[in-house]
């Protein structure tokens, strides 16, 4: 399954400015794989620093984002990837045949207050245990 030459699979976690949505998926895959999963993220229009309530509420979770910096999307990372989630990217991600491509329909969390961002964040959460429960039975 892994495009990544090894035996990981891959997933790369794709919204508009990689400073919310995309990184918290991404964080949450990283720790609750252990390892397991290869992960990326990244964003059509990558914004200059990570959403200040994003970061917040992974702190609550003891996940810390406070290295994590936006990144642009390449079409090398979506090669390199089994499985590319997009979360309001429309049709600037592009689209390789063999894919496994999920849209997720997520607020962005961009202005919203903390209690919005935790909502999305337990939303985003549930989502990624559950594509994890399919990636690693």
């Amino acid at each position: 399954m892994a495009a990544t030459g090894n035996d990981r699979p891959s997933v790369l976690f794709v919204c508009v400015h990689n400073a919310g949505r995309s990184q918290m998926a991404a964080a949450y895959l990283q720790e609750l794989s252990g390892g397991k999963v290869s992960v990326l993220s990244a964003g059509s229009e990558p914004g200059d620093r990570l959403n200040p309530a994003a970061v917040a509420v992974m702190a609550e979770e003891g996940i810390d984002l406070t290295q994590a910096s936006p990144k642009v999307l390449t079409t090398e990372a979506v090669q390199a990837s089994d499985v590319v989630i997009t979360m309001g990217c429309g049709d600037t991600c592009p689209v390789f045949p063999g894919k496994r491509y999920e849209d997720w329909q997520l607020e962005d969390p961009a202005g919203k207050d903390l209690e919005v961002v935790r909502a999305i964040r337990d939303d985003i959460k549930g989502r990624v245990t559950a594509l994890l429960a399919e990636l690693i039975p």
